[in-house]
């Protein structure tokens, strides 16, 4: 393949199809492999380098050097020429490895004599399996089409290691999918489930890499493709007039559908002697790789347009449809690279657990997870390409930790973990209806956050007083449009049904930030959870706000209702706002509508400006509610988005008590009932502190009832206040250790 000519690559990759068909072991395959890659592209040195662990590179096979150092040479990720390419996914081609930065002298191999270098990533859909190395004694570099046609090696060689060709106890590759694996992800939402491995969207197996008809190739593609386009434009047909953003992304789909590039480079890779499944996956996998590179937010996006494209293409190919017939296991836990909020509602709670390999706590599918009292694990890197349909699989949301196909030492622990946590559960019901009255006589009201209907059995289970939140942004995040008012009215009047006279604070449409409508213009803004969200969104968007306070309104039909508006960040936010409501009181009495009872108005204090509002403001409002999750990070400047930052901020951190002590002081002198409502309420340490600092109601989801009022029910307010002054005298950062002392010592 000096020339790489088509014909050249056919001969080798057909002769690669042969050695991966035939029954010698794996090592003797790979010992083929490289001779025929020597061969054909004359070169002195062929050599695969095949990751042992996550971190380091073992070579594996190679014709040139020495025998010996096969399965005794290895380098870490990074280290080495061949450990960049592996680190950077990038190939490296030089005509003087010796002296070309990063190399590695590996004297066991004999390679220093050697000079012309070229490396290029095994990979497969974005994810490095190995290095795919030739070299030679001649100071040279190679040519454009040497490595298009060794990258186009180095993909085959990916998919048949994906299949299991070099499977062996000689060559030390175990069979992939079998082995137990665990994933450290993020927490999502707590809880433990065991079960089965059910896939949001199976992996497209590719079995067929090499083909002998190029003509039959192409024209197998281009029918896909066309396919493809009619699918497409069937979409746009279906978006109608209206769901203009929609509209805009499916447009997107269609220019990358129609791109004459991206035809143009499967076409070339088909010639080469790929299939057409194989061709598709080689630009995915393209595509994956720069997807990662690229830190601009649009161009990401359209990546990702790409990467969905593929998957469709290679559906269509391969008749593996998103619908493969794998039937959903008895306990499903779906696994996925990331999911809408539509799509989940529609396995519901069904599901056991969810685990995504993308994600974070704020996202859509972790709201409803939340919602659902599911188990979510997120940033688990690499569980999509290990699990399959059926594997056994535990969810440790406590943790955010996932074992795959686990020893049954760890289940036989896991069991015993989801026994205890059942058993905490029961001896919760015994209290479910006792009120939360701490030792001091102190009663603290624990309220309920939902956002579903299916919520709503929980406000009676649990034994929450009532909705501190109800999330109506929910029901504008699963639709592909702005619901219809009587849509609303209807489901917030069986909110007020299910509730059988309990209080439930509704809050206005809260998006923006990391909760963006797929049907409104995104925006494109540095900071979107500084940006325009929440109540700025409702009030430059009178005819939003106007349509959901009238929905609210209609609902209610004579009963009491209590409306909070979010992130008010200034109190002529809030005088905004209300005049919005009052408006629509009037017209909906002017149509002669029934009006509510009584009508509570209150807001989310999330931002630390609204705590140093004017005494006007406190007055003014109805009830206060603490939004902990946003304002916790805009106290301590540390995106809850952010993974790197998120955890470095303490709920308990003694500056943050003492900002709530602040606020509830100011909310007592005006007598304005506050509460604490967010994902902290939930925590028994940190409710009980909060309890502490004056606050009397906490809201929080409804799994989390029973843990906060056991602790509450043991605890004297007054002795954890004098705890958390004396950390504070003594100049300590964080309360926790002390209290945490402090309930150790109650037994």
């Amino acid at each position: 393949m000096s020339q790489t000519s088509e014909s050249e690559s056919r001969k080798l990759l057909g002769a690669l199809r042969d050695t991966m068909a035939n029954d010698r072991a794996g090592q003797a395959r790979m010992d083929d492999i490289t001779q025929l890659i020597a061969q054909s592209m004359g070169t002195d040195v062929c050599s695969i380098y095949l990751f042992c662990d996550d971190d380091t590179l073992e070579l594996c096979a190679t014709q040139g050097l020495n025998a010996e150092a096969v399965h005794q040479t290895r380098m870490r990720l990074g280290e080495g020429l061949v450990g960049s390419v592996a680190r950077t996914k990038r190939l490296v081609n030089t005509d003087n490895a010796p002296q070309q930065r990063g190399f590695r002298y590996m004297p066991e191999t004999g390679e220093e004599v050697f000079s012309g270098f070229l490396g290029v990533p095994i990979q497969r859909l974005g994810e490095v399996l190995g290095v795919l190395v030739v070299q030679s004694r001649q100071t040279r570099e190679y040519t454009a089409d040497e490595i298009y046609g060794l990258e186009v090696v180095a993909m085959v060689l990916a998919e048949m290691t994906e299949l299991g060709a070099f499977v062996s106890d000689e060559t030390g590759v175990g069979a992939l999918h079998q082995r137990a694996v665990m994933f450290r992800g993020s927490v999502g939402q707590e809880g433990a489930a065991a079960g089965q491995v059910y896939l949001h969207e199976p992996r497209v197996v590719v079995t067929n890499p090499v083909a002998d008809d190029p003509e039959a190739e192409h024209k197998r593609l281009n029918d896909a493709v066309e396919t493809l386009r009619m699918s497409v434009d069937e979409m746009l047909t279906g978006a109608g007039t209206g769901d203009k953003e929609q509209k805009q992304v499916l447009e997107a789909y269609r220019m990358f559908a129609n791109s004459k590039g991206w035809l143009r480079r499967m076409d070339e890779d088909i010639e080469l002697g790929l299939s057409a499944e194989a061709a598709v996956e080689k630009e995915q996998s393209a595509a994956r790789t720069r997807m990662n590179e690229v830190t601009d937010a649009y161009l990401r996006e359209r990546l990702q347009d790409l990467d969905d494209l593929s998957n469709r293409l290679l559906r269509i190919l391969t008749g593996q449809g998103a619908d493969t017939g794998a039937e959903m296991p008895e306990h499903p836990v779906l696994v996925a690279r990331n999911i809408g909020p539509g799509e989940l509602l529609e396995y519901g709670r069904k599901l056991r657990a969810i685990v995504l390999e993308e994600g974070s706590v704020g996202s859509h599918a972790g709201i409803v997870a939340r919602a659902l009292a599911i188990p979510l694990v997120i940033q688990a890197k690499g569980v999509t390409t290990e699990a399959l349909n059926g594997d056994q699989i535990l969810v440790d949301g406590e943790q955010g930790i996932v074992h795959l196909r686990p020893e049954d030492t760890v289940t036989t622990a896991f069991k015993d973990k989801i026994a205890m946590l059942a058993k905490a559960q029961d001896r919760y019901t015994d209290i479910r209806h006792k009120p939360a009255t701490a030792l001091c006589g102190t009663t603290i009201s624990l309220q309920m956050n939902a956002g579903l209907m299916a919520d709503l059995p929980s406000l009676e289970n649990s034994g929450a007083e009532g909705v501190g939140l109800f999330r109506t942004e929910l029901q504008f995040l699963v639709r592909n449009q702005f619901p219809r008012r009587s849509e609303l009215a209807n489901l917030y009047g069986r909110v007020l049904d299910a509730a059988q006279g309990k209080r439930v604070v509704f809050r206005t449409l809260d998006i923006g930030s990391d909760k963006v409508l797929p049907y409104m213009k995104p925006q494109d803004e540095p900071n979107p959870a500084l940006g325009w969200r929440a109540i700025r969104v409702g009030l430059d968007k009178p005819g939003v706000l106007r349509m959901q306070l009238q929905a609210l309104l209609r609902a209610a039909n004579g009963r009491a209702l209590t409306v909070m508006f979010p992130f008010v960040a200034q109190y002529e936010e809030f005088t905004q706002a209300r005049a919005a409501l009052t408006k629509a009181i009037k017209r909906e009495e002017a149509l002669g509508h029934i009006l509510p009872e009584n009508i509570e108005v209150g807001a989310m204090l999330e931002t630390p400006s609204l705590a140093f509002a004017p005494d006007a403001f406190f007055e003014d409002v109805d009830f206060l509610s603490i939004g902990g999750n946003d304002l916790k990070q805009f106290f301590f400047a540390a995106d809850r988005e952010n993974e790197r930052v998120r955890k470095r901020y303490d709920s308990l951190n003694v500056s943050f008590l003492s900002f709530m002590e602040m606020i509830v002081d100011r909310c007592s002198k005006t007598q304005t009932p506050i509460s604490f409502c967010g994902e902290d309420a939930g925590k028994p340490i940190e409710a009980v502190c909060f309890a502490a600092m004056g606050l009397r109601t906490l809201s929080m989801r409804p799994a989390s009832i029973g843990p906060v009022k056991s602790l509450l029910m043991r605890v004297n307010l007054a002795d954890v206040k004098k705890v958390i002054e004396t950390a504070r005298a003594e100049g300590k950062m964080s309360v926790r250790d002390d209290i945490a002392a402090y309930i150790r010592s109650l037994g």
